[in-house]
């Protein structure tokens, strides 16, 4: 067996000098004159190139990726089977149009992603640029089909940041922030965020998560909501930027009782969740619910520009002319799409599953050692561990999260924040066990350097009193 050190050696990051270096610091000044300052970054990362888990910055430093370009190189950076597909394909035909002519390829992957729907078939899908088109997609349909205006989400969640998926997206004041009116008609509920929610055991978080769910019935469609005028419930089965919060088995069930009973659309929002990240292809799968539309992208091409709307084939009867893209589904990014499933069908689906696992059995442990760890959760590859002040009152912690996620730039590690106080990892799928071993050493090192820098403030603070 091969020690801490040999692991690290062999398997973790390769840093040659301070970060960030000179030439990061450059373009960052350039990037803070001359790109939009409504760009979220967390750290001074400037990438050259990235092969697999690895990525390196432009002085040569090379970091483990578990953070994959926000949950989507799925099958690692750079990985040969996707770049070839691209590269034949750009040499072959780059651009035609979907929207008004023919590609034989938009029919070859409609095909493969049916035959892996969380949902029965006969399926429709439409194709577009990202997450966001995909949830637009999805809310236009949703009224057209149903004839009905009014749209149900849950506080929490991200759905994008253009208008119709901005008005669904309730998880931080800024992202909707001088930007209405928004979208009418769209009610936000309360998601089963059981940390925040409760305090009990799993009966109690159980009957929470249901009650969440039965609020709708039980109280909006009693007062201000008629549920013969809702169209769709948007939910995401784990919930990505309100903190990798998942939704509980019994939620979900109760959420397709109630849209089969008004006749309302459940559409499942798995931009982030989807393509195999959870150890199966879709995170609805684990509850065993089928939906009736699913928005997809990110993981989906391996970090082309895709986003797809897919629906049961009833559902999609609107006529032509009634929603299009001039870019959707072009022709390189579908090759890379093929691509990206051949190799999550061969080894990465399966791989997050059992990487995962193992990631969270070492993870579980933590909130008995860290006093400043207050949840661990997820599925598969998609792990949130949520950073508190106190276990016993579980004060948010977003300053210390933060510094958290910076401690782990500056060793090499790269991870992102979500939610209001919780750490997201999310890694390529095809990360092994020694790279995931490397990147939680590295992870649970900063989280102690932050329990020591709070330990010496508080006694530094009780001297001078």
């Amino acid at each position: 067996m091969q020690s801490t050190t040999e692991l690290f050696e062999k398997f973790g990051p390769k840093l040659k000098g301070p970060i960030p270096g000179p030439k990061a610091k450059s373009i960052v000044e350039a990037d803070d004159r001359l790109i939009s300052p409504s760009y979220t970054r967390s750290y001074p990362m400037v990438a050259k190139r990235g092969r697999g888990v690895r990525v390196e910055d432009v002085d040569g430093n090379e970091f483990l990726d578990f953070a994959a370009g926000i949950a989507v190189t799925s099958t690692g950076h750079c990985h040969p089977e996707v770049v070839k597909a691209i590269q034949e394909q750009a040499a072959e035909l780059i651009h035609m149009s979907g929207t008004d002519f023919y590609y034989e390829s938009l029919v070859t992957f409609a095909e493969r992603l049916s035959k892996v729907a969380p949902m029965k078939g006969p399926h429709r899908f439409y194709y577009g640029n990202s997450g966001a088109e995909a949830v637009e997609c999805a809310l236009k349909i949703a009224r057209y089909h149903t004839g009905r205006q009014n749209i149900i989400a849950f506080f929490g969640a991200f759905h994008g940041r253009t208008m119709g998926a901005l008005s669904l997206t309730a998880s931080k004041p800024q992202q909707r922030r001088r930007f209405s009116p928004l979208v009418p008609g769209v009610t936000h509920v309360r998601y089963p965020y059981a940390y925040r929610g409760c305090s009990g055991g799993p009966q109690s978080e159980e009957a929470f998560a249901l009650g969440c769910a039965r609020y709708i019935e039980e109280k909006l469609f009693k007062t201000t909501l008629a549920p013969e005028e809702v169209a769709a419930i948007f939910v995401e089965p784990i919930q990505g930027e309100g903190g990798y919060v998942v939704a509980p088995t019994i939620f979900m069930q109760e959420l397709r009782r109630i849209c089969d009973k008004y006749g309302i659309l459940l559409v499942a929002d798995e931009v982030q969740s989807g393509a195999g990240r959870t150890g199966k292809w879709w995170a609805i799968e684990h509850t065993g619910v089928e939906p009736d539309i699913v928005c997809m992208a990110k993981g989906i091409a391996s970090g082309m520009p895709l986003g797809i709307c897919m629906t049961r084939a009833e559902i999609m009867d609107w006529k032509p002319g009634s929603h299009a893209s001039t870019f959707g589904g072009n022709p390189v990014s579908i090759a890379a799409a093929l691509a990206t499933m051949d190799v999550l069908e061969r080894e990465g689906v399966a791989n997050a599953g059992v990487i995962g696992e193992k990631m969270m059995t070492r993870l579980k442990t933590w909130p008995s050692r860290h006093p400043v760890v207050g949840d661990v959760r997820g599925r598969g590859l998609m792990i949130g561990i949520e950073i508190v002040k106190d276990q016993a009152t579980r004060e948010v912690a977003g300053a210390w999260r933060d510094r958290i996620v910076e401690l782990a730039f500056e060793r090499g590690l790269l991870i992102l924040g979500c939610g209001e106080t919780s750490i997201r990892l999310a890694p390529p799928l095809i990360v092994n066990e020694q790279e995931a071993s490397v990147a939680l050493d590295i992870f649970e090192e900063c989280i102690g350097q932050v329990e020591r820098e709070n330990s010496l403030a508080e006694s530094l603070a009780a001297s001078a009193v």
